[in-house]
């Protein structure tokens, strides 16, 4: 008899991560990889420097002229 062994799904230290998630009813609902990881942590990089140079435009940019307050017609008591 020759049995055929099937072979077993080694792991590539090379290959990364994955991680893949299901729902109750064990349908794969989404597959997160590496790609997704990286752009998320660069997303986060990105938002944190344009929030500091937002944050020092506004603290060292001249205050905005005050607008001059208009006289309001006096109170008439009959």
């Amino acid at each position: 008899m020759n049995h055929s062994k099937q072979s077993q799904p080694t792991l590539d230290s090379d290959e990364g991560w994955i991680v893949q998630v299901y729902g109750s009813n064990r349908r794969l609902l989404c597959v997160l990889e590496p790609s997704h990881g990286w752009i998320f942590l660069a997303g986060c990089c990105v938002g944190l420097l344009l929030s500091v140079i937002w944050f020092n435009a506004a603290r060292y940019s001249p205050p905005a002229e005050p607008i001059a307050p208009t006289e309001a017609p006096a109170l008439q008591v009959d």
